[in-house]
């Protein structure tokens, strides 16, 4: 069911061009009238959400946060090409643009938190199910993503802001080729140097090596990963995933053996490119794309 979006929610959208047609989407920014903690003014100082809205809905919705090791965003194969792909089977999408180096942890979760908090709040605007809002990343968002289903909160309820005053507890996740660990050999040292620092607190280090971090509290998540990937190793999929099995928290795990790291969609890749539609079915399975 197609919704119309109210004057009031119009008036936080501003329109931008679509890098691939001349067809133009909205862009929110989450605090209009300035974040929390900016440096400054330019583009990495707004974090923003970029509305993929599907012809036909079926009332769930994914925050999409691209990959770029905390030090840039890769807003098309990891953002602007998954929310055409959700269009395609009725998943409402939002590509979160979130705060990066050189700002510092816990910035980028507080955007992603928002984020989910935002959609929630004005899910009857959007047409969408605020009892069905996924989060999805790739890489270091995959980490963000990580973060967010680890560490989250059910709502300020004494906050006089109506958008805190939402859960931001995602009701899954989808980790593609995610960084998780910051203690172990096979952590992504150049995420962590961004989000951390240099010489970051060892207490706050495992505090985000977030395959520590499950418990019965964590929602369902999706997983894959790729054997080749040297960037950011299998492992890291592979340790939240059993800490997943330890917590008793539902979820599946795909390992491809082709595709080097970042691969997004992988549509020219044998095998691989079969993980879209594997998550596809799980949402299904699961009752997040309706009836």
């Amino acid at each position: 069911m197609m919704h119309s979006m109210p004057v009031c929610l119009l008036a936080l959208l501003i329109t931008i061009p679509s890098l691939s047609s001349a067809q133009e989407r909205p862009r929110m920014m989450l605090w209009p009238d300035g974040a929390p903690g900016m440096m400054g003014d330019v583009q990495n100082d707004r974090p923003n959400l970029t509305l993929y809205k599907p012809k036909q809905q079926n009332g769930c919705a994914v925050v999409v946060c691209p990959g770029g090791g905390y030090g840039g965003l890769a807003v098309d194969h990891e953002g602007k090409q998954i929310g055409e792909w959700f269009n395609e089977f009725g998943v409402t999408a939002f590509v979160l643009r979130y705060r990066h180096s050189p700002y510092r942890h816990p910035i980028p979760l507080h955007d992603l938190q928002r984020a989910i908090r935002t959609v929630r709040a004005k899910a009857e605007d959007f047409g969408i199910d605020p009892k069905r809002v996924g989060i999805m990343g790739f890489s270091a968002g995959g980490h963000l993503c990580s973060t967010a289903v680890t560490h989250f909160d059910l709502g300020k309820k004494d906050s006089a802001d109506s958008i805190e005053q939402q859960s931001c507890r995602p009701d899954f996740g989808i980790l593609c080729y995610p960084v998780i660990t910051f203690t172990q050999d096979f952590m992504h040292r150049g995420s962590r140097n961004n989000l951390l620092g240099t010489d970051p607190d060892p207490k706050l280090v495992k505090h985000l090596s977030n395959e520590l971090q499950v418990s019965k509290e964590t929602p369902p998540v999706f997983l894959f990963h790729t054997y080749e990937d040297t960037a950011v190793p299998p492992q890291n999929s592979l340790v939240f995933y059993m800490a997943m099995k330890e917590k008793n928290v539902p979820g599946e795990l795909h390992l491809y053996e082709k595709g080097r790291h970042g691969v997004g969609l992988a549509k020219n890749i044998s095998g691989t490119s079969n993980w879209p539609k594997q998550l596809q079915d799980w949402m299904k399975v699961r009752g997040y794309l309706g009836k």
